[in-house]
């Protein structure tokens, strides 16, 4: 697969002072690497001779066996791809240096000391090294019979792969190294770490490298010394993990007394695409420019399948559930306030809502009583008015009505029936040819179904909209909206209907998210509000998620049952938001987005079946950026939004048409 790149963390079990042992250890994994296609394969910190050797440092049998057992590495390498980062002891000029040696086609194509060596509590690294940072940039040392770059300075390069390396404490510094080698460019960080193991640095090694990996926008690898390494008085756990923009994506079983290799494939395109649309990460290497010398290697330019990480079929969706119950909490908090806020701002308004008994009007109806709870106003001032049309069924209207009792709510029911059909016989619409009534129109369009057009469909919505903004001119409110995030990429809104509103509380949510944010209230939410059954409350908010996804525009089947299925008619949601968030968080291609689809998603859709709903999402994005246009106001709640006032800013008369023919030409 395009894009990516395979890299690994290699824990080997250690003999301490037994160089040519660890050699050993050491190509048996780069084998298994090999194996697997990997780009990079990174060791630990002073592998070569273990990292408790101490004074041995200074032996000189100890130092020359080192070099003698790089060698034998870089031999073996000469039958392997990608490139390797081992660690060793090495003489340069008066002193001994902590370095990483990287190795790749037969040689040693540099080394990286360690910049700053701890003395503090049980380190006393300066008792047999000097700091990497006394070498002059361009410097080189005599290894192996050859002269090789030497220094802080290197980037190791093979395409749009870049590796830039550091040593353990290196890490852990104010200003560590890695800061200045993502703003030259490298987009993979390779740690070698000894890192004895304390009770919770675990988690404190995780929180840096995550934190490099979000600032830098890069892939960080780090890898710890495992089995093998002297008990006298430190213990090691083996400890190796590879994070990438943030998040942590393969990791080591700690305490394992084997040797381990942990794998993942970094998404390169994505990092690049992060690196552009964050202008400041592009402002600060400007403002730290900084001298390397790129040293090239060759490597695989693309993985093979499977792909060696996680590909979440519902990404805006955490899957760890109490991640998923804080992001719910968080969610609900920026909905409830910044209505609030809003409502503050305007003088205390009461607040209109069109409640249809969907998933979209029950989230919002429950962030407009969580803002009047806010604001310590009674819940009535949420005026709810239900209006039902030629397809609303008794089960969504029942909902609707329930919901707004339980909430404290006003409730009035306003049919937008009648005046749908006048205006619709007005413009001489087919569906009321001999139809005065709406009973006869109905009658005609379950006779004629190919009546039931746009023009049908729409001016329920239009009129619906009428109706909620009058009611709020009478009663002193704002029309609440209720589309969320799915629907405006979408373009699933009526124009001047649904569209419109005064306050868009779900603009930042998507659908397959919206679910779990209502379950979430009725699991954690309502128990806490005083006001209603709480009880009652919940299980209506679960009769609503069971409820198929409508709009209930046209006329109801026989047995008055929902005839107009959302996903049936645009495809299912769980691929459109997948899309979404492929194409707007990770910038990627209608190709990639095919390839990271297969890989979600299985067996359960097949490849027909991802062509043709993402060629109708990604027709549907262009086509209807002028209703995003002019989309009301609305809180931002994560990282994709679509707000042409905030993160997306696209021209309405944008042409799909080549991420149509790629779509097209897939697989082909």
């Amino acid at each position: 697969m395009k894009g990516f790149s395979r890299v690994s963390a290699a824990v080997p079990t250690c003999v301490v002072a037994d160089a040519q042992a660890n050699a050993a250890n050491t190509i048996a994994l780069m084998r298994r690497s090999h194996a697997q296609g990997d780009a990079v394969v990174v060791f630990p910190e002073l592998g070569l001779t273990g990292y408790t050797a101490r004074d041995l440092f200074a032996d000189s049998h100890m130092l020359e066996q080192a070099e003698a057992a790089l060698g034998s590495i870089a031999r073996a390498s000469a039958e392997l791809s990608g490139l390797t980062l081992v660690g060793l002891p090495l003489r340069h000029g008066a002193g001994v240096y902590n370095v990483a040696a990287a190795v790749h086609g037969g040689k040693v194509l540099g080394v990286v000391p360690k910049s700053y060596l701890p003395t503090y509590r049980e380190f006393e690294e300066a008792r047999w090294f000097r700091p990497g940072t006394e070498v002059a940039p361009g410097s080189v040392v005599e290894l192996l019979g050859d002269e090789i770059p030497f220094g802080t300075d290197l980037l190791f390069r093979a395409g749009e792969l870049v590796v830039g390396v550091e040593i353990c404490e290196d890490l852990w510094v104010q200003v560590p190294p890695h800061a200045k080698l993502v703003g030259a460019g490298a987009n993979v960080l390779c740690n070698l770490s000894a890192s004895n193991f304390t009770v919770g640095k675990a988690r404190l090694r995780r929180t840096l490298a995550t934190s490099a990996s979000d600032r830098g926008k890069c892939a960080y690898i780090y890898v710890a010394a495992g089995p093998g390494e002297s008990s006298t008085d430190l213990a090691f756990d083996a400890d190796a993990f590879i994070c990438e923009n943030g998040r942590v994506l393969a990791e080591s079983k700690r305490f394992d007394r084997g040797p381990q290799l942990v794998t993942a494939d970094i998404d390169l395109e994505f990092l690049a695409h992060d690196r552009r649309v964050t202008g400041t990460f592009g402002d600060c290497a400007a403002h730290n420019p900084t001298p390397i010398r790129g040293l090239r290697f060759s490597a695989v330019t693309e993985v093979e399948t499977p792909l060696r990480r996680t590909v979440p079929r519902h990404p805006f969706v955490p899957h760890d559930p109490v991640t998923l119950g804080d992001r719910c909490w968080e969610i609900f908090e920026i909905q409830t306030h910044a209505l609030a806020t809003r409502m503050e701002a305007i003088g205390e308004p009461n607040l209109i809502l069109g409640l249809s008994g969907g998933l979209d009007s029950t989230q919002a109806a429950l962030v407009c009583a969580g803002a009047l709870d806010l604001l310590g106003r009674p819940r009535d001032a949420l005026r709810c008015v239900t209006m039902p049309g030629f397809g609303t069924t008794e089960g969504t209207r029942g909902n609707a009505e329930a919901l707004a009792d339980l909430l404290g709510a006003q409730l009035r029911t306003l049919s937008v029936s009648e005046v749908s059909h006048a205006v619709l016989d007005l413009v001489g619409h087919p569906a009321t040819d001999d139809a005065p009534g709406v009973d006869t129109m109905l009658a005609r369009l379950r006779a004629h179904p190919e009546l039931g057009d746009v023009s049908l469909e729409n001016v329920q919505a239009r009129m619906r909209t009428l109706v909620l903004m009058t009611e709020a001119n009478r009663h002193a409110g704002i029309v609440v909206g209720t589309g969320d995030l799915s629907e405006k990429a979408l373009g699933w809104s009526t124009y001047a209907g649904d569209q419109i509103a005064m306050y868009d509380v779900n603009a930042g949510i998507p659908k397959t998210l919206i679910q779990s944010v209502i379950r979430w209230v009725a699991n954690e939410k309502v128990s806490t509000w005083s006001a209603g059954d709480a009880d009652a409350l919940r299980q209506t908010l679960f009769d609503i998620l069971d409820t198929p996804i409508s709009p209930e525009l046209l006329p109801a089947d026989a047995d008055g049952q929902i005839a107009q299925l959302t996903e049936s008619n645009i495809g299912p949601y769980e691929l459109h938001d997948f899309y979404l968030y492929a194409l707007v968080r990770k910038g990627s291609r209608p190709a990639r987005i095919l390839d990271l689809a297969q890989v979600a998603f299985g067996n359960d859709y097949d490849l027909a079946t991802h062509k043709k709903w993402l060629r109708t999402f990604i027709s549907r994005f262009f086509r209807y950026q002028f209703k995003r246009s002019c989309t009301p106001d609305g809180p931002k709640v994560g990282q994709v939004a679509l707000s042409p006032r905030g993160d997306w800013r696209m021209p309405s008369d944008a042409r799909a048409d080549t991420w149509l023919a790629e779509v097209d030409a897939y697989g082909t």
